[in-house]
């Protein structure tokens, strides 16, 4: 299980000795990845150079509404600084407003700053309709995202069993589901493996995968 998990640390607070031992503990754990802010990108990627972690960073978070150039230079800085992996959130607005052409440029955009790197589109599913998911999964593979990510975590709810099936049931298998926010314990994590998904991000990566409880919000 440990594979699965995206060592997660956004809390606006977060200090460069956390996020050092977010890293001591993700390399410990042979976690997937660190998920943090991007201004501590560089500093990351110099604690987990000798190991296979990887630095993964958020782009237009938490809301997503920022303007595709923003999202873009953000993203290049990133990826400049160590990052491999950019989690977007997708502009929500203009989903709900059906300006569908913005939202696929807006992540094509993105995806084309980062090159190879790993694109993954956050929907913040409790903002959108079960066709709103459905359509943002259809947009974003469109679009060449490589994962669909429910929430951001900063939402009224995370992660949803409900919204990973629908996640799934629109996008092919060239697209990987992420799920995030409010997973923090063993059992839960499995029913979301199970269900397919490939990633989970999490503050409580640990408890997870030591089968302890957790108290984190993310």
């Amino acid at each position: 299980m440990n594979t699965y998990i995206d060592h997660t640390l956004l809390n606006a607070d977060a200090t460069l000795k956390q996020i050092h031992n977010l890293c001591e503990e993700a390399i410990a754990y042979k976690f997937a990845s660190v998920c943090i802010n991007s201004s501590y990108v560089k500093s990351a990627a110099e604690i987990l150079k000798d190991s296979e972690v990887k630095v993964c960073t958020v782009v237009g978070f938490p809301l997503g509404a920022s303007s595709t150039k923003a999202k873009t230079e953000e993203a290049k800085q990133a990826i400049a600084d160590g990052a491999s992996e950019i989690d977007m959130v997708l502009h929500q607005g203009k989903l709900k407003s059906k300006d569908f052409a913005y939202v696929k440029e807006d992540i094509q955009a993105v995806k084309n700053a980062i090159g190879n790197h790993t694109l993954k589109v956050i929907l913040e599913i409790c903002n959108l309709t079960d066709e709103e998911v459905a359509k943002a999964c259809q947009i974003s593979e469109q679009a060449g995202a490589d994962f669909v990510k429910t929430s951001t975590g900063f939402g009224s709810h995370g992660a949803t069993l409900e919204a990973v099936k629908i996640m799934k049931n629109n996008s092919s298998d060239k697209v990987k589901i992420k799920a995030s926010g409010g997973i923090r314990d063993t059992e839960t994590a499995k029913k979301y493996i199970d269900l397919g998904v490939s990633r989970i991000g999490a503050s409580a990566g640990i408890a997870i995968v030591e089968g302890t409880s957790s108290n984190s919000t993310y």
